[in-house]
């Protein structure tokens, strides 16, 4: 098997002791990593499996098949549905016609396999049909480039002779069990072939072991892609028209100008970004708008990417009129969606979705896309760049071989053929998607939010980063130790998932470094809703003099108010782009307050910022909240309180301590001594001041602003009078 871009990563040695069922994992996973074969979520295998049947004991064949909602480059073994093959086989007898197959799937819980939990998905037909031990179906690039080409039968012909490749062609059929009856009926048909093709859609290989499979489909697929890249490089710079825009000269800059105000247009989403090579050639060409216009073909490109993208056309230049125009154009999308639901609905379609794109290229620029969460936007980036492979390929076949009959000339775009409207109506609007939809569990309260969080102390900043990932927002934590950061976003990834933390380093006492963390934000995510500030610091007065020194003084105030302030300056200015609601949480102390001596900078410095809160929320009206919690001291994992400090504290409320015993362990006698002045009698801990600033952050405050919350345990001296 001569293989020109694909490697055949099976390892026997790895696979040695393997099952059927554990065999086929294994080959699902090494087909679903490469992005080149499928499409995360995308494409299904199966085995048909000879198990011993646990009520009669005898030997039956079971169809082991991918799940419904899996993906094959993560699956395990709990991820396949099992079912009784010749159950499966016998719902034939029961089909009236395409009227009622959807109702068929209704059916399949019926044939399930020892109580296997894991849905059947639709194109369990696909597998049980065919009469092969294993099938691989399967979404590449390359494959679906014939699939949606207007000659793609002759070009089978034409590959045959080059390759040696030997495939059947079906025309586009939504998957379902009339397909599973069409594919029996094209093996049939068409003794000796590797495969079959699937109009629009993809790619059908087969094997009598999973080795076997796999080893075909590899073979197959770099013959097709051998086949087609030849074609696509024989286009050279007239690749889709050849370009007409060239690559702004600040490409970057103008994305993070993009994003937030994108953002805001599309609704509550999060976002991505991709300035790729591909993404480029294809928004810098004559013929970007035309084929983008037509939409995709493959069904999973657009379950994600939605009928067709927005493209926002501008001159290059001119950025003003490009950022300008981008209400127009979302307009003029929402309108032509609206207008394409309208023109394609039934009696029995689910309500109409957000009619706002989930895809914007712009010439020059590049690619935004959007999600509920950044793995949904990234993966829906990556499905349209599918699609730009998909039209490569097909434009490039637009020579040599004859338009197959009974297309839609309206469908042809330089010999890519996308999905009428009405069959992408039918895919995106299917009743079982929507039944699938409908089984989601409800989003979190912060779900599909951004929020910056500034302090990474283990104390407080774990606490609150903890909370915001539990509550589903997005999170990039800053500090002006950027690994301390970053050691805190790893911390956590390893819990909540890489794409749901990052980190940035921040110098809040300087704009510039504001600025660049805030564009890291919105490279990341697509924007900010939440700002959260725990940072500060804490200069003790002079033991001797009970003063601070004038740099101290400076240092305190620069950080502590000066830096705050710009800040949430910086922070609004996104969320004025996205015009959407925001809210910014400060951290105030009760010792702004409550008069004392031995820390008049830093008390004079939290009294700055209690009025700061009430200005900034009047500034920042009616769309951005701004208030601040006031914790009592916090000792417990406190930046602020050292070991050195905690003893010289004990020592001065002559608090009996050991030099042997822990640092928590002092830090917890220190803590239980300020309990005891308060009415509450608690130590204001970590996890208690998180919540206040979590509180303060969601929406459950909503009509909140300008106002400073004490988590101070009672501390009666703080009472506001």
């Amino acid at each position: 098997m001569n293989l020109k871009y694909l490697v055949d990563l099976w390892d026997e040695n790895e696979t040695k002791g393997m099952d059927e069922p554990e065999l086929l994992r294994y080959r699902s996973n090494l087909l679903g990593r490469d992005l080149r074969l499928t499409n995360f979520g995308g494409g299904n295998t199966s085995a048909k499996v000879t198990e011993t049947d646990p009520v009669t004991n005898e030997e039956v064949k079971v169809l082991w098949v991918k799940g419904s909602g899996g993906d094959l480059g993560t699956i395990n073994r709990g991820g396949f549905a099992t079912l009784y093959l010749d159950c499966l086989l016998a719902l034939k007898a029961r089909y009236k016609g395409v009227e009622e197959e959807d109702a068929m799937a209704d059916k399949y819980p019926l044939c399930t396999f020892n109580n296997n939990p894991r849905a059947a998905s639709i194109d369990t037909p696909l597998h049980g049909f065919l009469p092969f031990a294993h099938v691989d179906h399967l979404h590449p690039d390359w494959a679906i480039a014939l699939a949606a080409s207007a000659n793609g039968p002759e070009h089978l012909k034409l590959l045959e002779a080059e390759t040696g490749i030997k495939l059947a062609w079906l025309p586009w059929k939504r998957p379902g069990f009339e397909l599973g009856l069409w594919l029996k009926k094209a093996e049939r048909e068409n003794p000796g072939i590797d495969g079959i093709i699937l109009g629009s859609h993809g790619l059908f290989t087969w094997g009598n072991t999973s080795h076997e499979s796999y080893l075909n489909t590899l073979r197959v697929v770099d013959g097709i892609g051998q086949y087609v890249h030849a074609r696509i490089e024989s286009k050279g710079d007239n690749l889709f028209g050849g370009a007409i825009f060239q690559n702004h000269a600040e490409r970057d800059r103008l994305a993070v100008e993009l994003m937030p105000r994108l953002r805001g247009l599309v609704g509550k989403m999060i976002g991505h970004f991709d300035g790729s090579d591909t993404v480029l050639r294809f928004v810098n060409s004559a013929r970007a708008k035309a084929l983008a216009w037509q939409g995709t073909s493959c069904p999973d490109h657009f379950v994600r990417t939605k009928v067709r993208p927005m493209l926002v056309e501008w001159d290059g230049k001119d950025e003003d009129a490009l950022i300008g125009g981008l209400k127009d154009a979302m307009a003029s999308y929402s309108t032509d969606y609206t207008e394409y639901y309208e023109a394609n609905k039934e009696p029995n379609s689910p309500a109409i979705r957000s009619t706002t794109p989930t895809v914007v290229l712009v010439p020059g620029v590049g690619l935004f896309s959007f999600g509920k969460n950044k793995t949904e936007a990234r993966i829906t980036a990556e499905f349209y760049i599918n699609a730009i492979h998909v039209m490569e390929g097909a434009t490039a076949l637009d020579g040599g071989a004859r338009v197959q009959p009974g297309i839609d000339p309206s469908r042809i775009v330089d010999n890519y053929v996308a999905l009428s409207p009405k069959e992408a109506f039918n895919i995106e609007y299917w009743l079982l998607e929507e039944a699938k939809l409908q089984r989601m569990p409800a989003e979190k309260e912060l779900s599909r939010k951004v929020a910056l969080l500034i302090g990474a102390s283990p104390g407080i900043g774990h606490n609150v980063a903890e909370r915001l990932l539990a509550g589903g927002a997005h999170v990039v934590v800053a500090d002006i130790n950027g690994d301390l950061a970053n050691e805190t976003a790893k911390t956590f990834q390893a819990k909540y998932g890489a794409e749901l933390i990052s980190s940035e380093a921040v110098d809040i006492t300087n704009r510039d470094s504001v600025k660049e963390a805030l564009d890291g934000v919105i490279r990341q995510y697509g924007g900010v809703d939440i700002v959260i500030n725990i940072a500060a610091v804490f200069i003790a007065s002079d033991a001797t003099t009970g003063k601070n020194t004038d740099n101290q003084w400076k240092k305190t105030y620069e950080i502590n108010v000066v830096g705050t302030a710009i800040l949430a300056d910086e922070a609004q200015k996104i969320i004025a782009k996205q015009d959407t609601y925001g809210s910014i949480v400060l951290t105030s102390s009760a010792n702004a307050v409550v008069p004392k001596k031995g820390s008049i900078a830093y008390d004079t410095s939290k009294a700055a910022v209690n009025h700061l809160v009430r200005e900034l929320a009047i500034e920042f009206s009616p769309k951005t909240r701004v208030n601040a919690v006031a914790p009592a001291t916090v000792v417990e994992g406190s930046q602020m309180f050292p070991r050195d400090r905690v003893i010289s504290s004990l020592a001065k409320y002559e608090i009996a301590f050991s030099e042997e015993e822990s640092t928590e362990e002092l830090r917890s006698k220190l803590a239980n001594f300020y309990a005891q002045r308060t009415l509450l009698k608690s130590p204001v801990t970590p996890a208690k001041v998180a919540d206040a600033l979590y509180l303060l952050a969601t929406d459950r405050m909503a009509l909140t602003t300008g106002h400073v919350i004490p988590v101070d345990g009672g501390l009666w001296e703080a009472f506001l009078r």
